[in-house]
């Protein structure tokens, strides 16, 4: 099944199909998506960023990105040039501007007083610990607070004092007034405005107070015009207060909201506090550290556009919830390189050869496929020379059974080139194996030897012009399929200690100096690999972040 017929068969846009054929809907689908200022974005905002621009491509419509801006304190504008990146780099363009809850704060305010002045809305001077009191439970109704039944005309002038600066911060808040007995309890008074004293990265100084989540999104929903207002699970319970803000006040949109389940991965936190938390006490390096869930940790590692935007196509879009296994992810990642990512070789763990049988003053140059499926990526060339790098991991003094690398005695092939014995194992003063001397078949470039079969097939590079590099092996940053679960101890407990593993003074083919740095490359045998420009520039040599190795090594009782 292709990619697209996977996407017309998600639920929300069977519904819009519905109501299109019933004439409930008529004229442009427009959708939103609204991220929160204060963090990166991750794996799971990607599954929304790819459904809400995915529907309003499908009805072409179109998809705003709004930034939900409420909480000042919080959020800057790091975050918000790094979630448009993110949402450009996935390949997706947004209607007109960029919008911002913000901008909308002029008219929230008036809304409010709207809602006042029509005895919907109140001001209430219970603190948070009185206020939680007067709430009640899932099993008991709450009770009204004292201030309910203030005058309208005092709840209006108190709210314009708070706007004003005279009162402090968690003085008064401004509540609705809906049913404290609802048996949902968002439906209880829910505050609509609170006292904050911080500095806007948009307005400035200009308020002191902010309103909250579930009176912004309504109305900035339906402000822009949007019809189709798609959440995840957990505002499910908050629909009906969503319905209530634009039911009281006088605005003509009223868009759907419409929920679907969240994405959950396992081995992976996407809690924006706990990555937080990850970048501030120096576990990762920073929110792009490749080890990260993060779109741009992600980007860095060398995912693709396209790898996430088929994995979310694969999961797919529904109202169930559960845990999607990250090797479904990797394997998306996968199935889009294998097809195009360039190959070349690279020698993790350097092993000298010697080829005691061919001149020391002679090279050759070898010709292999830039990717052995696809012919029109062309051809890339490596040289053969007397000194030789192997990697130390294909080399055994005693082998096991079924060994299919290099041992005493042994022959192999190395990868487009001619077959080699290993003749001697040099060691050093500790017993240290340093190098290996063997001897070439001249007879057997790119035709099988007689005589004698092969041990396998292993890679290599030329010691004259081979490029040194850093590896950066990245793996899992967990090794707790669902790190945040234990309820007695800390997530970070459950830190995979070999998230990374940095080899130094590995070795690439010479076609590696200046590497491309939009797409990774399959190092063969070992995996795929993209070149890290930062550290790259910092190092002055290429370094490379493992993308993904080229099997589940997890799945395997590899971990």
């Amino acid at each position: 099944m292709s990619a697209e017929s996977k996407k017309a068969h998600n639920f929300i846009q069977s519904l819009i199909e519905d109501a299109i054929a019933k004439g409930e809907h008529t004229g442009k689908v427009v959708t939103r998506f609204p991220p929160e200022p204060n963090g990166y974005l991750h794996i799971g905002h990607a599954k929304s960023i790819c459904l809400n621009f995915g529907i309003a491509e499908t009805f072409n419509g179109e998809c705003n990105l709004r930034f939900d801006d409420t909480n000042p304190e919080k959020e800057n504008q790091e975050y918000i040039d790094a979630i448009k990146q993110d949402v450009e780099w996935l390949g997706y363009e947004w209607a007109g501007e960029v919008c911002y809850a913000s901008d909308y704060f002029d008219q929230l305010y008036a809304f409010a007083e709207e809602l006042i002045q029509n005895d919907k809305a109140y001001v209430c001077a219970l603190n948070a610990e009185q206020m939680a009191e007067y709430r009640g439970s899932l099993k008991e109704p709450g009770k009204n607070s004292p201030y309910r039944d203030r005058p309208v005309e005092e709840s209006l002038q108190l709210f314009r004092d708070m706007r004003d600066g005279k009162f402090q911060n968690g003085e008064l808040v401004l509540r609705a007034k809906i049913d404290m007995a609802s048996p949902n309890i968002n439906l209880r008074d829910p505050i609509l405005y609170r006292i904050r004293y911080a500095d806007h990265h948009q307005t400035g100084s200009k308020w002191c107070i902010y309103p909250m989540y579930d009176f912004t999104h309504p109305i900035s929903d339906a402000l822009e015009g949007i019809t189709h207002s798609l959440c995840t699970l957990e505002f499910e319970d908050h629909r009906p207060l969503y319905d209530w803000v634009l039911d009281n006040i006088t605005i003509p949109c009223h868009p759907r909201q419409i929920e679907f389940a969240r994405l959950n991965l396992n081995y992976t936190i996407t809690s924006k506090r706990k990555l937080k938390r990850l970048v501030d006490e120096n576990v990762v390096d920073g929110w792009n550290d490749p080890r990260m869930p993060t779109i741009s940790g992600m980007r860095r590692r060398g995912y693709t556009p396209e790898s996430i935007r088929n994995f979310c196509d694969m999961i797919g879009v529904n109202k169930a919830g559960g845990t999607v296994d990250v090797g479904m992810l990797e394997h998306a990642i996968r199935e889009d390189l294998n097809n195009r990512a360039p190959r070349a070789m690279c020698v993790m763990r350097p092993l000298k050869v010697t080829l005691t049988n061919y001149p020391a003053d002679q090279t050759e140059t070898l010709t292999l496929p830039v990717h052995p499926q696809n012919p029109d990526m062309g051809e890339r060339e490596v040289t053969w020379s007397q000194t030789l790098f192997i990697d130390r991991e294909d080399f055994e003094v005693e082998p096991p059974r079924k060994w299919k690398r290099l041992a005493p005695d042994q022959a192999v092939r190395l990868r487009g080139g001619y077959v080699m014995t290993c003749k001697e194992v040099v060691r050093d003063g500790s017993g240290e194996i340093v190098e290996l001397k063997c001897e070439y078949d001249p007879n057997t470039l790119g035709v099988n030897p007689e005589g004698y079969k092969p041990n396998g097939v292993i890679h290599w590079v030329s010691a004259s012009d081979s490029v040194e590099t850093d590896i950066n092996l990245y793996d899992r940053l967990f090794n707790h399929e669902s790190p945040d679960s234990d309820k007695e101890g800390d997530f970070l407990d459950h830190l995979n200690p070999e998230s990374l593993v940095v080899l130094k003074g590995a070795r690439v083919e010479k076609s590696l100096a200046q590497p491309r740095t939009d797409l990774p490359y399959q190092f063969e045998r070992e995996g795929y690999f993209f070149c890290d420009q930062e550290l790259t520039e910092k190092s002055g040599k290429p370094v490379f972040n493992r993308t993904v190795t080229l099997r589940d090594s997890w799945g395997k009782g590899g971990k």
